[in-house]
């Protein structure tokens, strides 16, 4: 190989670095932007803190959007699956249930069950990912006001509180290492299994990856299973936090996560994406929210920002990332 095709091939453009670097120089930009506006406050290790523990739950739920949006769909009941098990789960505590058994119930015949019924719906009707579950989320929404009574659940397990809502030491959150946990969890499937694999393959060329022998309707279920199960153990987390179940609680939650999964430079083209950058991405929605409350600014302004972000990242990601070659 000849000096010069060595340097035709080292040489990198502005895509190269964008894919590689792109989440990370948001989040020290979030962070630069509101420690210039309010350094006393903004840069003090206790906010630091709060910081990580209220993007625990927006990492759980996307951590669960990245595996609807590697495919090239979207899973839009990741909010409401989030207050159904919640208030589910709250319930079989309030009744007298062991937090354990609660847990698992809220878990896996809730969060697991509501995402393999999206998948199956999926698979069955050969719709976009997008038309069945902006219906189950509406029907997992409404279920969760017939359960409550559209009413708080409170009367939660103490030490369920203190060990899920806590700190280990007194300093550490403990929302945020099951965030963590789950992450390394899913970014050993990811990388490690034949089946986290396939779905690359899969979101990158469904058709390519019939044909290579990947069944796609059991990949395409599976994934939204996962989905349904880290919504639900947001549920889990916010209750915690919070000593009560809302039933209201998540609204809007998805456009979080889905923030937070394209910002973490996931193609919305399916086929590309890593889990830890979902998580950073976790930590920028994180930044911005907890950013925009110490600058005086409402929950609207965040909305605002929210869009506009979503807008742009999958704007450069159609010029500049993975998705642009396809």
């Amino acid at each position: 190989m000849s000096k010069t095709t060595q340097l035709v091939k080292s040489k990198k453009t502005f895509s190269d670095y964008w894919s590689s670097y792109s989440t990370v120089a948001i989040l020290f930009l979030m962070l630069s932007v509101f420690s210039a506006l309010k350094p006393g406050a903004f840069l003090s290790s206790g906010n630091y803190v709060k910081i990580i523990e209220q993007s625990a739950i927006t990492i759980l739920l996307a951590c669960g959007e990245f595996f609807g949006i590697i495919l090239g769909g979207i899973d839009l009941s990741v909010s409401s699956v989030m207050a159904l098990s919640g208030v589910v789960c709250a319930k079989l505590m309030v009744a007298g249930w062991h937090p354990v058994l609660a847990v698992l119930v809220g878990i896996i015949l809730f969060g697991a069950a509501a995402g393999a019924i999206n998948g199956m719906l999926i698979n069955v009707t050969n719709l976009p990912p997008f038309i069945i579950t902006l219906g189950t989320q509406a029907i997992f929404r409404g279920l969760t006001y017939i359960l409550s009574d559209a009413r708080s659940v409170s009367g939660i397990n103490i030490g369920f509180m203190k060990f899920v809502g806590g700190k280990i030491g007194g300093v550490v959150p403990m929302p945020i290492i099951i965030a963590l946990v789950v992450a390394i969890v899913l970014i050993f499937f990811t990388t490690k299994t034949r089946a986290g694999r396939n779905i690359y393959a899969l979101g990158g060329n469904p058709i390519s990856a019939y044909f290579a022998g990947i069944t796609t309707k059991r990949h395409q279920l599976l994934c939204f299973v996962i989905s349904g199960i880290c919504a639900s153990l947001a549920g889990m987390v916010n209750i915690a936090r919070l000593g009560s179940a809302e039933p209201n609680a998540g609204t809007g939650y998805e456009t979080y996560a889905i923030a937070a999964v394209i910002i973490g430079g996931t193609s919305f083209f399916g086929g590309q994406g890593v889990i830890w950058k979902v998580v950073i991405g976790g930590l920028i929605i994180g930044t911005i929210n907890n950013g925009l409350n110490m600058v005086g600014l409402s929950s609207y302004y965040q909305q605002i920002a929210m869009g506009v972000l979503i807008i742009l990242a999958v704007t450069l990601d159609r010029f500049f990332g993975a998705s642009k070659n396809k």
